[in-house]
């Protein structure tokens, strides 16, 4: 897992328990925005994977060369 997948999940965690706590308080405004931070998480976390998968397809490249 590198950075930008950590850093998704963790905005993610974010982001639900802003929208628990407006769903608590009936703050639709906390909510839409603790949705946000959920889908902006996602997002950090697919490119994070994208990131690693290229970096392990390069690394498998190299390997096959040095072959």
């Amino acid at each position: 897992m590198n950075q930008d997948e950590m850093k998704g999940k963790v905005e993610q965690l974010k982001g639900k328990v802003k929208q628990a706590a407006g769903d608590m308080t009936d703050d639709e405004r906390l909510h839409d925005e603790g949705r946000a931070d959920e889908v902006r998480g996602q997002t950090q976390e697919g490119l994070g994977k994208a990131r690693r998968k290229v970096g392990e397809v390069i690394e498998d490249i190299g390997e096959n060369i040095k072959r």
